[in-house]
């Protein structure tokens, strides 16, 4: 287990600035996942931590070291690839056993990191397959084993799985996750699935054009978003316009919402209202308060119903049901409606605070 350090790390191509001034610390044996839209700068993040690619400016430091300069060989650090990179013409025994035979290490002390990896990642009883005899899910065990053979003190993944369907997915970053967990080891994973993110990691780090603009717990960072990008980048959120009227209520076209405004933007003539669709009580039109509606649809999505719901302002919510729930309010497309948002779930950005105005 290792200690990861950055501060001020900088990393620019021509007049585009991939990696923005980052520091960050990640604790010895933490798990933490780098999340953006593509371009944001998180796998060449990655690659700095990994030495594949130097920083124009800044201090990286492993357990204290400074490691910018030295080579990947001298960094302790294993690294999955988003292609898993697998020599094709060798086994899987062969794959994983690679970088402790370049370190003329004695065969019975490969074989038997092999077979203490295979044992580790379900691939006993494959240690004599190539990887084009291997499903997409057991190519990636390759790749996960190879990177953990020299025993790193830092692990890198790079999207591992997003080149497999849904549910292999789903299944798999628990798998990592419980490799991970009971080696100890500090990890470091780059995807875009914001599930995946928020799944499997200790804390979630959000990257916008080459900074990191929140870096939190997993539910923090959901519930708590630092500013209306990364509300929209993390999980689905309705905007709506509004003004902050002071004592956490704000109000929009149709009436008044309570919610969490921030110092910041208590004084500001405009506001946008961050909403989760969960976070929307849907009720019959005569409810008392309510704010007024109309149901435009609904879609089936098995446990829950999502419903899109017109606002007097002419802006549309996008509502989570439980489909029991739903079945039971008889609503049809067209029904008036009235619509509450749950204590503490709507809260109030500076209209130039990240993201747009107005949409979802």
């Amino acid at each position: 287990m290792a200690k990861l350090t950055f501060l001020g790390v900088t990393k620019r191509f021509g007049n585009v600035t991939a990696v923005d001034d980052v520091s960050m610390d990640i604790a010895s044996g933490e798990f933490v996942t780098l999340v953006g839209a593509s371009g944001c700068g998180k796998t060449t993040l990655l690659r700095i931590i990994a030495g594949f690619t130097k920083p124009d400016s800044g201090e990286l430091a492993i357990d204290g070291r400074r490691v910018e300069g030295l080579p990947p060989s001298k960094r302790e650090v294993g690294f999955v690839f988003q292609s898993y990179a697998l020599f094709p013409t060798q086994t899987v025994a062969q794959n994983i056993g690679f970088s402790l035979s370049i370190r003329r290490r004695e065969k019975a002390e490969i074989d038997e990191r092999v077979a203490e990896l295979c044992a580790l990642t379900q691939l006993g009883g494959l240690e004599e397959r190539y990887p084009h005899e291997l499903s997409g899910g057991q190519q990636q065990r390759v790749a996960l084993a190879r990177a953990l053979a020299p025993d790193p003190a830092i692990l890198l993944l790079d999207e591992p799985l997003s080149a497999l369907d849904a549910k292999i997915r789903a299944h798999l970053r628990a798998e990592i996750r419980a490799v991970v967990d009971r080696l100890g080891i500090t990890t470091v994973y780059v995807t875009h699935d914001q599930e995946e993110a928020l799944s499997i990691s200790d804390r979630v780090a959000v990257m916008e054009a080459g900074k990191v603009v929140q870096v939190g717990r997993p539910m923090e960072v959901y519930l708590e978003p630092a500013s209306l990008f990364v509300a929209d980048f993390i999980g689905t959120s309705n905007h709506l316009q509004g003004r902050p009227r002071g004592n956490g209520t704000v109000e929009i076209d149709g009436g008044f919402l309570p919610a969490r405004v921030p110092e910041s933007v208590a004084g500001l003539e405009r506001c946008v209202v961050c909403i989760r669709p969960e976070h929307v009580d849907l009720f019959a039109a005569d409810t008392a308060d309510t704010l007024p509606g109309r149901l435009v649809s609904h879609s089936f999505l098995g446990p829950t119903v999502r419903a899109r719901v017109a606002t007097d302002g002419n802006t549309e919510l996008e509502v989570d049901i439980a489909t029991n729930v739903w079945l039971s309010k008889g609503l049809n497309g067209g029904d008036k409606v009235g619509w509450r948002v749950r204590s503490g779930g709507a809260v109030a950005f500076a209209v130039a605070d990240g993201g747009s105005e107005d949409g979802q």
